[in-house]
């Protein structure tokens, strides 16, 4: 493996004690650190010491047996999520592993379960789980909801805490934690065209405007970490506050949460839990560069994980492509992971192409920017496939595609014949007119070029 360097054999899955980060900090690499550096095609020094100091997570749940490892910061490739999760109006089990295996095909570095009903949760996720092998993170504040029959202000500060030891003990990689909406942050929401749009914090708002207490999460903020640590359980640190329309971006209440969850990040670090943070949102173009600088400042450059961002809210229906905008830049400026949005945002729970069409918004976005971020080989893919085209070789360049299927599906729809796979053309320009027919060897370059330097052609 790629840097193995001078280290002992690395401690097997379930074999250490303490989490990914407390291993790190140790100057122990374990399997899952060596497992990434193999498939990042990077040092295993460099996993380790970007884990030890929190710029990376490897979200690896002790009982998550089936994972395959994967890497989440600046110093990796950009990551791509896909949502999924039955609601109690669409969708059940056997269609959330559907979902599931579909997201995998399709290139998901790790996938959420963000079920809300539609059967039992449990059940769900556990066959989410066991069919898994990408990181699954939660948002455990939907299923202690349910737990209390929707009565938001029925819940206690021990239901949050037995949800998300439960979620951990099935194995959950990452739990999105809302603990940085704070109850004077919410004043500052007045001005907002969309208010709260995260349906964790709009859950954890009300609960504070009811019962004029803090939030819960945020005071039993060490709880949760103790229960992380004993499964390996990373924080995804959830932005309630984030805009839901780019009037809103970049805010006084989206500020002022971001503040607190660095001040969160640090206090998870001092014990040795994995953290990112995660992002907007809504936020105009001019404003991403910002945002991403923002995080890193306020959040000592742990991970950033962003939805989007959409970079305008007039496209209903397109928003996986007002999205993938935003998030090509925001993984340029440097944020390790990328939410995916389907075409449904805003209008519905996503079927299964949905999710096809959001996860390949997604995937081009963030291959994009690894290659603005020159990472090492990024661009070899695209440089074979060029070539591929520039040969004609048609079953090559469906097989280097994201999504090969759809590229043969195009191509077949004007030219179906088997023939036509080693054809010299496409139906855009026919066999008359395409200009990489053109082929000019290098003899032919030579010998022009030394009549260029005998008689200069005249210039306009």
């Amino acid at each position: 493996m790629t840097g193995s360097s001078n280290h002992s054999a690395p401690t097997r899955r379930g074999a250490y004690r303490g989490t990914q980060m407390h291993c790190a900090r140790q100057g122990d690499i374990t399997e899952e650190m060596y497992y990434v550096a193999w498939r990042e095609n990077l040092p295993v020094e460099l996993v380790r010491s970007e884990v030890a100091r929190g710029r990376a997570i490897i979200p690896a749940n002790k009982n998550h047996t089936n994972l395959e490892p994967m890497m989440i910061g600046i110093a990796s490739k950009c990551k791509v999520n896909a949502n999924i999760g039955a609601s109690p109006n669409v969708s059940d089990l056997s269609e959330e592993v559907a979902k599931l295996n579909l997201a995998v095909k399709y290139g998901a570095d790790t996938v959420m379960d963000l079920s809300t009903g539609g059967g039992n949760l449990d059940e769900i996720r556990t066959a989410i789980i066991n069919a898994s092998p990408v990181p699954i993170g939660t948002v455990p504040i939907y299923q202690a909801l349910e737990s209390v029959h929707g009565k938001i202000e029925n819940l206690a500060p021990e239901d949050f805490l037995h949800i998300i030891e439960k979620q951990a003990q099935q194995g959950v990689d990452y739990q999105t934690i809302h603990a940085g909406i704070l109850i004077e942050h919410l004043p500052l929401v007045r001005n907002r065209l969309t208010g709260i749009v995260s349906r964790g914090g709009g859950i954890l708002a009300r609960w504070m405007l009811h019962h004029h207490k803090q939030n819960p999460l945020y005071t039993h903020f060490g709880d949760i970490i103790e229960i992380f640590k004993r499964y390996d359980v990373s924080f995804s640190l959830g932005d309630s506050l984030r805009p839901g329309c780019t009037h809103d971006a970049s805010d006084d209440a989206q500020l002022a949460e971001l503040k607190t969850l660095g001040k969160l990040t640090r206090r998870a670090w001092e014990h040795d839990i994995q953290v990112m943070v995660e992002g907007p949102g809504h936020v105009p173009m001019d404003q991403i560069e910002f945002n991403v600088r923002k995080q890193m400042e306020e959040c000592s450059e742990a991970p950033f994980y962003v939805l989007g961002p959409l970079v305008t809210d007039i496209a209903p229906g397109y928003d996986h492509i007002t999205s993938a905008i935003g998030a090509a830049m925001a993984g340029w400026y440097g944020t390790a992971m990328l939410c995916y949005v389907t075409p449904k945002e805003h209008l519905g729970l996503p079927n299964a192409e949905d999710v096809r069409n959001g996860l390949i918004a997604y995937k081009i976005a963030a291959h994009a920017a690894d290659i603005a971020r020159h990472r090492p080989g990024a661009r070899d893919r695209d440089d074979e496939l060029s070539r591929a085209r520039y040969n004609f070789d048609w079953n090559r360049q469906f097989e280097l595609s994201l999504d090969p299927e759809r590229a043969k599906e195009y191509h077949d729809e004007s030219l179906p014949a088997d023939i036509y796979k080693t054809a010299e053309f496409c139906s855009m320009c026919g066999p008359k007119f395409c200009p990489m027919q053109t082929k000019v060897d290098a003899d032919a370059l030579t010998e022009l070029e030394k009549f260029l330097a005998k008689e200069p052609v005249a210039q306009v």
